[in-house]
């Protein structure tokens, strides 16, 4: 049964990391002068005791890993560093002038990209310069991303004394052959090096990112990373579906055969046996594709309502506003979406020009916002109710396309709520799609998206 409803609803489909998703953003975009006034409009809305995000995009790698779909920039030259921190303060400064007080901080990820290929004082020198223009929220948390192979015990050490208590690593897959293909050569023993230092330092949640569907995997070889990864129980697991987007992002992804991938119900199986063994192991799952320990803030969040899900993921709090940092970064009002310029030229001549380096954007209507509020309930709770304000047209048609995920015993749907359940978890995707009225009025000529399972 299984199977086939796989194969049934393995479609290319967004992910709903936000609403609209990028490629129905409005063609004109928004003006800079419009995502400004948002931008104040939420600063001073905003609960006085929520405060903002910070998304920092830090680009640079010293190797291409050929499953990548971020905007990154290969380099091996660290001269690099200063001036791309230098032009990050800055946009950081075009910021300040928006706000009629000093912003709070509720929490700072850092991403890209490497954010380990910076060198312990840059990475000071970054979140110092914003912690001297701000003050820290009395939840603040400080995360970022980190590759095994390039995170130094000084550099764990130094983020934890800024006050770094989360951190990620990119572990991918553990087997040879896939690391091969994917152009990510790491050891299970660099991993638990890095690992077992931040332990050693004094990181609450640390968590590992794992990947199925890459070229060559296996059951075995699923199994055999998994069962690393739970020897060293990290608090937090993200287990994503490999997106296949070369007509997107070119050669970094034909890096390896299409025929070497992993197939619908064959990859979907590569989900369902490491979900097993996640739960067999104390791990709940969290929304879509994550999974955490009951002890962990991220299970706390959905355990009492207020998982949240951005350009950053899912998160273990909201903020109405979060600012989006350095080349490609997405900005985020609640009232408007904003990315920067995506090269790092074009993005440090704008901002070396006095002028936030935004490209493109778009400004939620009404209904977008209305729409946006059920799909993040269902991508963060698996359910939504109709009392959000949708029009009794658009109810309609929405309950309309949802009539066959009904039948199929993937959602259960009265005139209160939808709710999707178990065996509806690996058709989130699909479910989100119902509501989207932005996909549904413009279906893309082209392939888009990655596939939904």
């Amino acid at each position: 049964m299984n199977s086939k409803l796989i194969q049934k609803y393995n479609i290319p489909g967004p992910r709903y990391t936000s609403y609209p998703t990028v490629p129905f953003w409005d063609k004109e975009g928004i003006a800079i002068d419009d995502w400004k006034q948002t931008v104040k409009r939420s600063f001073n809305e905003s609960n006085p005791n929520e405060g903002i995000s910070i998304y920092i995009h830090l680009p640079f790698c010293e190797s291409l890993c050929t499953f990548c779909a971020c905007h990154k920039r290969i380099t091996k030259r660290h001269e690099v560093e200063t001036p791309y921190i230098d032009t990050v303060l800055k946009e950081w400064n075009l910021y300040l002038k928006l706000f009629d007080t000093k912003p709070q901080i509720k929490e700072i990820h850092l991403g890209g990209g490497t954010p380990t290929f910076f060198s312990s004082e840059n990475l000071s020198k970054l979140l110092n310069g914003i912690f001297e223009t701000a003050t820290k929220h009395e939840n603040f948390e400080l995360s970022y991303e980190g590759h095994p192979n390039f995170t130094s015990n000084k550099q764990l050490q130094t983020f934890y004394d800024l006050g770094a208590r989360r951190n990620s690593f990119g572990v991918q897959d553990y087997d040879p052959v896939v690391q091969k293909a994917i152009n990510r050569v790491q050891s299970y023993e660099q991993v638990k090096k890095v690992h077992e230092a931040s332990r050693d330092i004094g990181y609450t949640s640390i968590s590992h990112d794992l990947v199925f569907g890459l070229p060559f995997q296996t059951e075995t070889s699923i199994r055999n990373t998994i069962k690393h990864t739970i020897d060293l129980k990290p608090d937090r697991i993200a287990y994503y579906s490999y997106a296949h987007v070369p007509w997107i992002k070119g050669v970094g992804q034909r890096g390896f055969d299409e025929n070497d991938l992993p197939k619908d119900s064959e990859k979907r199986h590569l989900y369902e046996l490491g979900k097993q063994l996640f739960f067999d192991n104390g791990y709940v799952e969290i929304g879509m594709d994550h999974f955490a320990l009951p002890s962990d803030s991220l299970y706390k969040a959905i355990e009492n309502k207020y998982l949240h899900r951005n350009f950053m993921g899912y998160t273990a709090g909201k903020t109405q506003l979060m600012v989006g940092l350095g080349m490609s970064s997405i900005s985020d009002s609640w009232y408007a979406f904003a990315q920067n310029e995506k090269t790092v030229e074009a993005y440090t001549a704008r901002v070396n020009n006095g002028n936030i380096p935004v490209f493109r954007g778009h400004l939620l209507t009404e209904e977008d916002l209305i729409i946006r509020k059920h799909i993040l309930n269902l991508m963060c709770h698996l359910e939504t109710h109709w009392t959000l304000g949708l029009g009794d047209n658009v109810k309609l048609d929405i309950m309309n396309r949802l009539k066959e995920m009904q039948i199929d015993d993937i959602i259960e749907v009265t005139p209160n709520y939808v709710k999707v359940n178990e065996k509806g978890r690996m058709f989130l995707r699909n479910v989100c799609m119902a509501f989207d009225l932005r996909l549904l009025a413009n279906k893309p000529e082209t392939r888009v998206f990655s596939m939904t399972i």
